[in-house]
């Protein structure tokens, strides 16, 4: 696949560069290439990050970076199997845990929600950091919810990185959940107070918290763009129209008809 001439592979972090170290010089030149390929268009482009994701597995299947970049690929083109089965190559050769709360969002994908709560409980969640705790409790929400359990599901959310008034990256997408689980819990009031509690903390627009928001308060909004072009339509109404066929067909019959005159004179 092709490469943009602005890609130096330079842009990779410095840990994966390290790692890339293990192989030939081109061939490292090439795989960090490709892997920051798959990081800039993740969001905007799954499928363009996929096939980048691809490449650098087919040249460096070795490297642990590399798996998980795969991994994450496919996990954003909901390949779900295959994306648990990259991330658990990651693990085996790393022992890292980071990775558990995706490979556990990877079983509810597939259809397994209790294995998904499995592992939410199994030792490797107290090896997790703060940050990966929390994604952990969303994961395991997420899966009561998927088995219609939305009161345990809502209990789950109810943690002490929720109460707090202190503002983390993962502050905006935890209150998100609440809010929307107590809606789906037919609980509109408490729900409505959560989602301008995300909005709060929504600093980068990670969640649509706002837009729930406006809905709930009933909040219409209007296209601009559509109106302006209704106008020029409108405007195009009042506007002197070209002569059409039926002019066209007027003035020939006028043009028979006078020659039908000039015979009879």
């Amino acid at each position: 696949m092709p490469i943009p001439e602005d890609v130096t592979g330079e842009e990779i972090d410095k840990d994966v560069r390290q790692e890339l170290q293990s192989l030939p010089k081109t061939l490292a030149e090439d795989v960090a290439k490709n892997l920051v390929m798959v990081a800039r268009l993740i969001d905007e482009d799954p499928e363009g990050a996929y096939g980048y994701s691809r490449v650098a597995l087919r040249l460096a299947s070795r490297v642990a970076a590399v798996r998980e970049a795969a991994g994450f690929a496919a996990y954003a083109n909901q390949k779900y199997s295959e994306a648990l089965a990259e991330f658990r190559a990651a693990r085996r050769m790393t022992g890292n845990v980071d990775l558990w709360p995706v490979m556990a969002d990877c079983e509810r994908g597939l259809g397994r929600p209790e294995k998904a709560l499995d592992m939410a409980g199994a030792p490797e969640v107290h090896k997790l950091d703060k940050a990966g705790q929390v994604e952990m409790r969303l994961v395991a929400a997420g899966a009561r919810r998927d088995m219609d359990q939305l009161d345990a599901a809502i209990v789950t959310l109810q943690s002490p990185e929720l109460a707090s008034n202190s503002v983390q990256p993962w502050t905006a997408r935890l209150r998100y959940a609440y809010a929307d689980a107590l809606l789906a819990a037919g609980r509109e009031g408490e729900a409505r107070e959560w989602f301008a509690k995300a909005v709060e903390a929504d600093k980068d627009g990670s969640t649509d918290a706002s837009d729930r928001l406006a809905e709930m308060d009933g909040v219409e909004f209007v296209d601009v763009l559509d109106d302006s072009d209704s106008e020029t339509e409108r405007a195009g109404d009042d506007e002197p129209q070209s002569p059409t066929a039926a002019d066209d067909e007027a003035v020939e019959e006028h043009d028979e008809d006078k020659g039908g005159e000039d015979d009879k004179d």
